[in-house]
Order: structure tokens, then sequence, then C-alpha cells
């Protein structure tokens, strides 16, 4: 199994024999969105997840998903409301309310002044979750009260989401219910936190921060849902240990018709960055009622993983939907269809672009005895996990096998194309390649007489942190 899946957990998909099913057919992460509940309410959900990890024997990860500064708009009256194209509605802080007496125009509350702070003529607005798109036409109460022109028309209801693509939120990554629910979800087991609305990498860093307070490490995986962060990238890629393509938000400030190609670009970026990405949003989701997908749905799957996705995520399907078990199911056989036809196409493994970078080219060289010697595995040691992903970005055919003595690192290769998480016992620095030796002789799934390719770090005297710097051919 190459592409993992990332399954959202919600009411349709709680009960322990669901979550088993849903293990059995592929699922290695579940994502707990604490948009809708707290660090009490997924303790006894993280329980089940190491039960199940128990039962299985393979490490599985519990994702926590921080809700993020989502701004939305207050009461609209005698919401929902038809808007017309070409009308123009009031928007501005509740206390610029004009009188209705005075004026008939709707008025559209924000109670957020940073969000309207240098809001300007010509600037776009978007409401009801992308589906209303407006320009502003004219600036009332500089930064507290503007009139915006409709561009289409729609319904307008209550408490909608609110976007203004392009625009600078001066809006910290975390908010305090944030910052709470990251602690008590560490306290309670979460081995991951995904943070929302990122837009450059002082959010990446910040969050590293708070998880610093905590006494513990934890990756970190930024959700790119704005316009910055897509401009932001490279500098986000250099603190952030993954990244989520979050497409619902992200396809609110960027043109729908431009999406697919920063998917794209972004899954690349990501690729040649050795940073995992997991592509979102809607990707089956008509089975929340529907026993099959789409066929633009299904396609959307197979095309994320020819991208190079290294995950694809799961929302309402599993979370609400009546098919949940089918759903997983269903985006399984996708990915091994689509895998086969990925590592046809593709030149495996990816050589390296021409840059210092003597652990690329290591882990490049790897691949390539691998498959000269037609290896069944590569075995990566790695106490960060730096190896193993810096093996997986090259896309070799040949399964990895990415072992390490910290429990922390395991849960995290989850998130990484092509491997396969293992632990072992710790030990000294020039005891590396004699676990690992340790762990073929005993892995079953590797027959007695086959070749494989180990690769580790081990320091010199010179260099006390020398990332991966030993290729071992290694018969069993």
């Amino acid at each position: 199994m190459h592409t993992k899946i990332v399954a959202t957990l919600g009411p349709a998909s709680l009960k322990p024999e669901i979550m088993r099913e849903m293990v059995r057919h592929g699922v290695r992460i579940f994502r707990l969105n604490f948009s809708h509940a707290d660090a009490a309410y997924f303790e006894p959900i993280i329980k089940t997840i190491r039960s199940l990890e128990g039962e299985f024997g393979i490490p599985l990860t519990a994702l926590g998903d921080l809700c993020g500064p989502k701004t939305r708009i207050g009461e609209v009256a005698d919401s929902p409301r038809t808007v017309d194209k070409g009308e123009c509605l009031l928007l501005g802080l509740p206390d610029e309310r004009p009188d209705p007496a005075k004026d008939e125009r709707v008025f559209v509350s924000l109670d957020m002044p940073e969000l309207l702070a240098g809001l300007r003529v010509g600037m776009p607005v978007n409401l009801s979750d992308g589906l209303l798109q407006f320009y502003v036409t004219r600036e009332i109460k500089a930064d507290r009260l503007y009139e915006i022109e409709a561009q289409n028309a729609g319904l307008l209801s209550s408490n909608k989401g609110i976007a203004f693509p392009g625009k600078h939120h001066p809006l910290p990554a975390l908010t305090a219910k944030d910052v709470k629910d990251l602690h008590e979800g560490l306290e309670v087991g979460v081995d991951a936190l995904a943070i929302s609305f990122v837009q450059n990498a002082g959010d990446v860093v910040m969050t590293k921060e708070e998880i610093k307070k905590h006494g513990v490490w934890a990756p970190v995986v930024s959700k790119l849902e704005r316009q910055n962060a897509v401009d932001n990238l490279d500098e986000i890629l250099k603190v952030t240990d993954a990244v989520m393509v979050a497409r619902g938000d992200l396809g609110l400030e960027c043109p729908i018709p431009e999406l697919p190609i920063i998917q794209k670009k972004i899954i690349r970026a990501c690729r040649h960055a050795q940073r995992p990405v997991i592509v979102a949003t809607q990707m089956l989701l008509s089975m929340v009622k529907n026993p099959i997908p789409t066929r633009a749905e299904s396609t959307d799957v197979a095309n994320a993983i020819l991208d190079g996705a290294d995950c694809v995520m799961l929302s309402e399907e599993t979370a609400v939907g009546d098919h949940v078990v089918e759903t997983v199911r269903v985006m399984r056989e996708i990915s091994d269809n689509a895998l086969e036809y990925y590592l046809e196409r593709i030149p495996s493994p990816y050589a390296p672009k021409r840059e210092k970078n003597p652990g690329k080219f290591v882990a490049y060289s790897a691949c390539l005895i691998a498959d000269n010697m037609e290896a069944k595995a590569i075995v990566c040691h790695s106490l960060s996990g730096y190896n193993a992903r810096i093996t997986s970005s090259r896309r070799p055919r040949q399964q990895i096998f990415g072992v390490t003595p910290d429990p922390r690192v395991l849960r995290f290769l989850n998130f990484a194309w092509g491997v396969r998480p293992r632990l072992i016992e710790g030990g000294s620095d020039e005891d590396h390649i004699a676990r690992v030796e340790a762990f073929v002789r005993a892995c079953p799934d590797i027959a007695p007489g086959e070749p494989v390719v180990i690769t580790a770090g081990r320091p010199t005297p010179g260099n006390e942190t020398p990332g991966t710097n030993e290729v071992k051919i290694y018969y069993k």
C-alpha cells in the first residue's frame, strides 16, 4: 500500500467494528476534527485506535485537526434570502448597522475588525462558502463599513463563511481554543496536529513552539487554505512537517479554474522538499449518500495519486456518510489501480535536481541499486523519519520499511508514500545497521535469500549529524 488513506471520524464511524473495517481496507490515519469536539470527546476514540494497533500489529495515527480562525458573518435579516446579480449590500462591523428605515440594503455584519482593516475598492469578497461573489464598490467608513456589489445571484444565509481572496489577514494561526485543544489533545494521545488557515512560516513556528511547551515532539501538518499560503509555500515547506491541500477553503480564495494546477504545483513542491502531502475535500463526496462514486470523483482521486500525493483524505464521507466502509474500500481500489499506472509512467526512481544535497543522492543511489538487483525492499533506519521520507520522495517501486526506535516518528511515517513504519529497539549510534539487519532477519515479509538495500546514518568524528550516509546490500 503506497498512497495512504486519511479518514475523518464522526458519528457514522465511531463504532469499533466500523473502525476495524476501515483499517482492514487501508486507513492508516484517523482525523479527529476539533471544530466539532474537544479532547475529552476524543479520548476514548484514541483508546480504540490504540487497541486496533495491537490487534492488527501496525501503527495507526491520530491526527488532531485544529479549527483555526474560521471567519463567519453574523445574522442576516430574513435569512435565507436571495441576492440578485448587481445588487449592492453593506458589509461592516455590527455597530455600523444603518437604520433599516433609512437604508434598505441588506447588512452583512462581521465582528472581526482585523479582517475589514485594509479592505479597499475593487477587492473581492466571497460569501456563502464562495457561492456568492462580490467586489467592494464603495468605502463608506474606512476599515469599518463598505458597499459590496454581487457578481452573481445566489442564496445568502446567516453565519456562513466569508473570504477575502488574496488579502492578508492579521490573525494568529492559533486561537485560544486551538491552544487549549493542542495541549489537551497531546495529553490524551494525539500523534500529529493539523493547523488551519496557515499564511506563512511564522504560523508553523508558533505552533511548534506551543508543542514544545508540552514537553513532546509532534509533527505539524500545514493546511493550505489561503492564497497567501500558496504564495509563501517555499518558506512554509522549510519548517512544516507535512502539508494538506485543503481544497474547500482554498477554492474560495483561489479561482476555481486555477485550483487543479495549484494542487499539482503544491504536490510537486512537497515531493521535492521531502514533505508528505495530503489531498483533501470532496474526493468521494457523493458517497455520503450513494453506494458508488461519480466518474468525476473516481478520476479526481486517481489524478491526485498520479500527481504524486502521499495521502488522500475522506471527510464527510466517513464522518457522516451512509457508506463508510464501502467508501474506504472504493478509495483503496482506485488507489491500487492508479498506482500501477503511476509506476509505469514515471521515471522510477526520480533523479534529484542538480543541487548540493548528498542525502537525496544517497537515497537515489539506494533506489537505483535496489532496481538493479531486483530487491524486494529498501529498509531505512531513521531517528527522525528523514531517511525514510527522502527515500520515499524518489518514488521507488520497492516497498520502503521505515524502521525507528521512536513511537512518535513511527506514527509520523504513516504520512509518507510507500513507507511501512516499523518499531525497533533503541541502542547506540553504532548499532544502526546491526539493528536493521536484525529486523530483516525477523521480518516475515522478506523471504530467506532475498536481497534488500539498507540505508542508515552514522555519526563520524567530523560530523555528528550526517543524515543518511550508509548504503548496504544485505541478503537475508
